[in-house]
Parts: C-alpha cells; structure tokens; sequence
C-alpha cells in the first residue's frame, strides 16, 4: 500500500523501516541454492597480472614433468635419502669395523669410516632404485589414467613393492604390494 499523500504544508514522511533479513534467507544465499559462483580473476581484484609463458618457459615446464626427468630426480633424491641414512644406521650401530675373527680387537677409525662408506652405498643404491621405480610407475600410470590423484602412488606403490618382493617369492610380492600401496596411500593422504 502507498503511504497517504502529504498535505503541502506537512513534512514528507519517512519511508518505513527495511524488514529485518531473516537468518535462513540469508543462509540461502550464502550456501544454499541461491549461491552465486564467484570467478577468481585475480587482474579483477588488483592482483599482480601473469605475462603470456615464453616458448623457452613453456620448453622448461615441458622438461620438468617428463617421466624421464621425474625419473632422474627422484633417483638422485633416492641416492642422497640412501646414503644419509646408511651413514646414520653405520654410525649409531655398535658392530660397524668389528672383525668377527677377532671380536676383543677394537676397530680404527679407517675401518668404521670404511664399513660407513660401504653402507651407505649399499642404502643409496637401493634408495635410487626404488625411487627411479617408483617414479616411472606413478608417471606412466598418471599418463595412463589422464588423472593426478591418490589412486596413482596406490597403483604405482603396488607395482614397485610388488615387483620388488616377487623376487622373493609370489608370497613376498603379495606382501610387497600391499604395504607398499599402503605406505604410498599414508605419504600421499598427508602431503596433500
């Protein structure tokens, strides 16, 4: 309904006060239906404009996600990972130089040096095989599946741990390739 029209010599009434929003209209066009999508522009809001990729730019981000490239990365990581922990499971073992000949002989420090070494090339080898492995499997299964989700380092994990406990046995890769998926599930679900 109108207001009354005012005489000509009285004030003009206020408009009547807004209705109150009520809490579940409200809601509704925070989180229900009536949500409207916002496009996250980042030159709309201010932010700092992203310049057209170079085609040198876009030849190294073609390089770094290559199967060969993660490949090799995750083998060098895999050495350095090996070889640190070698060293560290030499240094903290009680037996390291110990000829077991003569037990009552206690070892030079060349001889601890030398069993560290040896140690630790033994883990960085293996760490550098496992990680190559690991890395191609994800990549080609990545590539297969045309997805990048947690399935991936499931299958890949599956694939390496098995392949790498069949040489035991069907049983060992069996074993294998379960808790490898499980331990590549456990990374991934708190990496990401």
């Amino acid at each position: 309904a109108a207001p009354p029209p005012s005489a000509p010599g009285e004030p003009a009434s206020s408009p009547p006060p807004p209705q109150p929003l009520q809490y579940s209209l409200l809601l509704q066009h925070l989180v229900g239906d009536k949500r409207q999508p916002r496009v996250w522009d980042p030159a709309v809001l201010g932010g700092i404009p992203c310049p057209p990729k170079s085609e040198e730019q876009k030849m190294v981000e073609r390089v770094m996600e290559s199967c060969p490239f993660k490949a090799a990365l995750a083998c060098v990581g895999g050495f350095v990972l090996g070889g640190a922990f070698g060293i560290f499971t030499a240094g903290i073992d009680t037996n390291v130089g110990f000829d077991p000949k003569d037990p009552y002989r206690t070892p030079t420090a060349k001889e601890v040096l030398k069993d560290m070494g040896q140690r630790g090339i033994s883990y960085a080898k293996n760490f550098a095989i496992v990680g190559a492995m690991f890395s191609c499997t994800e990549c080609a299964v990545e590539s297969y599946r045309g997805k990048s989700d947690w399935k991936n380092s499931v299958i890949s994990g599956c694939i390496t741990g098995g392949a790498i406990g069949f040489r035991a046995g069907l049983k060992a890769g069996v074993i294998g390739c379960g808790g490898f998926a499980a331990f590549s599930a456990a990374v991934d679900y708190y990496l990401r």
